[in-house]
């Protein structure tokens, strides 16, 4: 790690013992980070409010300036009141604010290499989101995850000049940021002026429900020198714009916790509570005409009261071309015992049959140390997937050497009402990890739908047997 980053993640071990944990140091680090750059380009900042002012202060009167700074900034228009707004002091201790604002006035930032100061933001995002809070990870994706998706969507803006990509649920930017890097090693960042420019300025969109992701989203583009538009907002419950996109890329939150109401949206042609299943129904709605998307989603969601139906009207407005089973543990240690699953899929032409690449069975559980995941583990499957983005190359089922690559027609999809949960033929005899099988509360959840399940299979095959089936 270079000097820059060991420096971060020094401080940001340091402050623990303060008592300021992760997630708060960073949100403290986007401040800080945001006046200094700001002071180095001279940018004009409200009276009291900038670098040179607060590095002046001393004891109280520091906490206290800096604590009208935010609230000032907060108040200003663009992508300044953007990364503010709400913001609050969570350094107490003069002491503590003073020695961050030292650390950080050593270095000139704007100097450092835009991938230096990127790699050790995106660093101490993951460091927040594994230290084993609770909830900490629901708004960080596994980089490896992330860059195979963003790989095999190529989510490339020279394609036309309204090129446009979002991710809905995008919490602190995971997906945006592999787009924009996506984009840079393929092109070495040589662009003319008009492109440079409307790729930084007019082609990153998101919405996320939370400040602060938000926020940590927003600096971390910032420092990629992307300029996004991303909204604070719920994606379900409130009606999107008229805007679309060309590419959505996304991992909505996991579980049902929050909001249980049905939404009032005219796009939703079915009715359900569940957010993972209305937010496949929120992307079909907002793609582009050929758009295209991949979208992270747990087990239970090819399964849920209400996913036949949806996945129905999804494959009659869409190529669900594709279905990675993703390994067990994915997600640890954010989200122990989550199962999960990508769907990639084309809007506006009916699919006509889905390749799905089991990436689980038989496959060790993923571990954070002795076995984390890593982009070897999708290697074999965007071989598979090919060079087309909508699913469209040639693909022959032996071209998993494992038999991980199978295809299934749109009358076996219909067999099974659109339920594409049942389309395994592995024999699994790798076991889940009683450790890692998560909160009870979503495990409960889980259970209760693969019952409705069964108790619906046993209905239709007591009609077909000619039985009656009780009330």
């Amino acid at each position: 790690m270079t000097d820059v980053v060991g420096k971060l993640w020094g401080y940001a071990h340091s402050l623990r013992h303060d008592g300021v944990d992760y997630g708060d140091y960073i949100e403290q680090l986007t401040y800080l980070l945001f006046l200094k750059m700001a002071d180095e380009q001279g940018v004009a900042l409200p009276h009291e409010t900038d670098w040179p002012y607060l590095r002046k202060q001393s004891g109280t009167d520091l906490v206290d300036a800096y604590q009208d700074a935010l609230r000032t900034l907060g108040k200003q228009p663009g992508m300044l009141g953007d990364i503010f707004a709400g913001a609050q002091n969570r350094l107490t201790k003069p002491a503590t604010l003073s020695r961050l604002i030292k650390a950080i006035d050593e270095t000139e930032w704007t100097s450092v290499d835009v991938d230096v100061k990127a790699a050790a933001f995106e660093g101490l995002l993951e460091k927040s989101a594994s230290e084993g809070k609770k909830g900490a990870g629901q708004y960080f994706t596994p980089r490896p995850l992330i860059r195979t998706m963003v790989r095999l969507m190529q989510p490339d803006p020279r394609a036309h000049q309204q090129f446009s990509i979002c991710d809905p649920a995008c919490g602190t930017g995971g997906f945006l940021v592999a787009a924009y890097e996506w984009l840079k090693d393929r092109t070495g960042g040589a662009f003319d002026r008009g492109t440079a420019r409307r790729i930084r300025t007019s082609t990153y969109y998101g919405q996320e429900l939370v400040e602060r992701p938000r926020r940590l989203a927003l600096m971390n583009m910032y420092l990629h020198q992307v300029e996004p538009h991303i909204k604070l907002g719920d994606s379900i419950y409130e009606a999107p714009d008229s805007r679309r996109y060309d590419v959505v890329l996304t991992n909505p939150p996991f579980g049902n916790r929050g909001a249980n109401e049905v939404p009032l949206r005219e796009d939703f042609t079915i009715e359900t509570a569940n957010k993972q299943l209305n937010f496949l129904q929120h992307v079909l709605t907002i793609l582009k005409p050929g758009g295209r998307a991949a979208v992270v989603v747990p087990d239970n969601v090819l399964f849920a009261d209400k996913a036949g139906e949806i996945f129905e009207i999804l494959m009659q407005d869409a190529d669900v071309h594709t279905v990675l089973r993703c390994p067990r543990g994915t997600f640890n240690p954010y989200t122990p015992g989550t199962k999960t699953n990508v769907i990639f899929f084309t809007k506006s032409r009916p699919t006509s049959k889905v390749w799905v690449y089991d990436a689980r069975a038989n496959v060790p559980t993923i571990t954070k140390k002795s076995r984390p995941l890593t982009d070897a583990h999708f290697a074999d499957f965007e071989r598979c997937y090919g060079l087309d983005p909508n699913g469209r190359a040639p693909r022959d089922a032996a071209d998993s050497p494992d038999d991980r690559w199978h295809v299934f027609d749109i009358e076996d999809v219909k067999a099974r009402d659109y339920k594409i949960d049942g389309f395994k033929w592995l024999r699994d005899d790798e076991l889940d990890d009683a450790e890692d099988l998560g909160d009870p509360v979503e495990l409960l959840a889980e259970a209760a739908s693969e019952l409705q399940l069964a108790v619906a299979r046993l209905a239709e095959l007591q009609k077909l047997l000619g039985g009656e089936v009780d009330a």
